[in-house]
């Protein structure tokens, strides 16, 4: 069979599926997603084209289906990606009904493939304005490609000081034996067909606001019609003696992650900081180091933006697997030997063996480069952006782990959110507002972290809560967990509860309120216990 011949099959009976429940179904031995919304059927991609997640757990409210596993969003009547993180849409298929019985139509080629690109304009020599993207990450790769789907035409330039194309830094930390090839996001070659320059090892030193120019390290520069700044954040650097000694490591790139494990293979390692890097970095060589330490000024794993709950089952899972804690401990000085770190001293006096240091203690937005302009920073230099993603100099915009912007469900107060979800839906807004769109940003924040193969997922802004509720079991490793701010849940986290945070997410961008007591009342086995709400 040729891969461009037409598939018709039947796949179920019209009363096999509910109005609003989600059916997987085959045809020609290929999973297709059956979906029935107001009596009228879909027929999509089954997987998620993120992570590969079965879209058949999602949850589906209206016509937008939320991804069980990260929250990425799909249009049921056309598969077009509506919130991330995923890049890629998913297929679409025809349905007929006769005399009850469901049929899906499709071409064999998008059976294999389920997963599919937005159609994009082309780069036409004509239209002179040149679009300068400085970053190297999501939050430019988003806006580049929805700057080619919405129709732009003129030059686009991705300009970053890294050596790889966009990549899933996500996977840095926990797959730690990942090629960097493996990690791409796309591949340079697409980038190519879409017209999109892509300039690596290119740092920007300077903006000359005025003339619309960027200095790069190199000595060369580039006059832009459009500037997006998203040049993301760096891991903070330790400031106790000894920080500057060998083997005492960062996690940014590709590289440092397959540093950081050959070096740490059979030896002593500390990390320093209990953030999510630091744990996932924990978990994956649990099994690999001869020894790990962990020192936290805290006392519990990532206390601020989880709580103690939260971070005490993660605790409790590493140190199962021999991790071992220092909590409301503090790094005092870092010893070597013949140049090479060789121990750890705390403030109580204790050392530790340490023949690798791994620090994670919190990052810095990459904005140095714009001291002295007139740009609009906080007092931490994350560039200060509206709704448009709009700084406060005409034709800049800003977007990812570099700004601080306002934030719904923190009643619009400016925050910094380091998400990768964040950054990709800050460079989708940022694309459409150099197009004149006038949209604003409307997104609810989703994180994830993995220990041993399983994950905790966030969603929401929980950032001041004053209140959680618990329901599950956190012994059991089954729960999910409300945050609220003034009575009103603001966030969720979960561990083998999908599709909970999903449910919640998509409530919460509806704009709808969840009370202490719903929440209360919410039974984790039951989905449609929140989903009226």
């Amino acid at each position: 069979m040729d891969s461009n011949d037409t598939i018709t099959a039947e796949v179920c009976r019209e009363d096999d599926i509910g109005d609003g429940e989600l059916l997987e179904v085959k045809v020609a031995g290929y999973p297709v997603l059956l979906v029935r919304n107001r009596k009228e059927f879909s027929a999509l991609g089954s997987k998620c084209p993120h992570y590969g997640a079965p879209l058949s757990k999602g949850v589906l409210r209206g016509e937008r289906l939320r991804c069980p596993w990260h929250g990425a969003c799909f249009n049921i009547r056309t598969g077009d990606i509506e919130e991330y993180p995923s890049l890629d849409c998913i297929s679409c298929f025809k349905v007929t009904v006769e005399d009850g019985k469901v049929f899906v139509t499709a071409k064999k080629k998008d059976l294999e493939n389920s997963q599919r690109v937005k159609d994009r304009s082309r780069r036409c020599l004509v239209n002179q304005n040149t679009v300068l993207l400085l970053g190297g990450g999501v939050a430019a790769l988003v806006c580049a490609e929805t700057l080619r789907q919405e129709g732009f035409t003129g030059r686009i330039i991705m300009a970053t000081k890294e050596k790889h194309v966009p990549y899933d830094k996500s996977k840095l930390s926990k797959e730690m034996d990942l090629k960097a090839e493996d990690a791409y996001l796309r591949k340079p070659e697409f980038l190519d067909a879409q017209g999109i320059e892509f300039w690596t090892e290119k740092e920007a030193v300077s903006v000359d606001f005025q003339k619309q120019r960027v200095r790069f390290m190199d000595g060369s520069s580039q006059k832009y019609y459009q500037l997006l700044i998203a040049t993301g954040s760096h891991s903070s650097l330790l400031k106790v003696p000894g920080a500057d000694l060998q083997n005492v490591c960062i996690l940014q790139t590709p590289e440092d992650s397959r540093k950081i494990l050959e070096l740490a293979t059979g030896k002593n390692l500390v990390i320093i900081g209990a953030s999510f890097v630091g744990m996932e970095v924990a978990a994956f060589l649990s099994d690999k180091a001869g020894t790990i330490s962990v020192v936290e000024r805290e006392e519990f794993p990532f206390q601020h933006a989880l709580g103690p709950q939260v971070g005490g089952v993660a605790m409790k899972m590493l140190q199962n697997k021999g991790v071992k804690f220092h909590m409301k401990s503090e790094l005092c000085e870092l010893k070597g030997k013949d140049g090479k770190v060789a121990e750890a001293v705390l403030a109580s006096g204790e050392k530790l063996p340490a023949d690798v240091v791994v620090v994670g203690i919190g990052s810095t937005p990459n904005s140095a480069f714009l001291k002295g302009t007139s740009i609009a920073r906080d007092d931490k230099g994350a560039i200060l952006v509206d709704l448009h993603m709009q700084t406060n100099i005409p034709n800049v915009f800003a977007a990812g782990d570099v700004v601080s912007f306002p934030v719904a469900l923190l009643n619009g107060d400016h925050s910094s959110i380091h998400h990768q979800q964040v950054a990709e839906a800050h460079g989708h807004c940022a694309a459409l507002n150099m197009l004149k769109k006038e949209k604003d940003l409307h997104t609810v924040p989703f994180f994830w972290t993995t220990l041993f193969g399983k994950s905790i997922r966030y969603a929401g802004c929980g950032k001041g809560y004053t209140d959680t509720v618990v329901k599950g079991s956190l012994e059991q490793q089954k729960f999910l967990i409300f945050y609220l701010r003034n009575g009103h849940v603001t966030a969720a986290a979960s561990l083998n509860c999908d599709p909970m945070v999903s449910l919640i997410a998509e409530v919460l961008y509806l704009g709808k309120l969840i009370s202490k007591e719903e929440a209360e009342a919410c039974d984790i086995g039951n989905i449609p216990s929140l989903a009226h709400t």
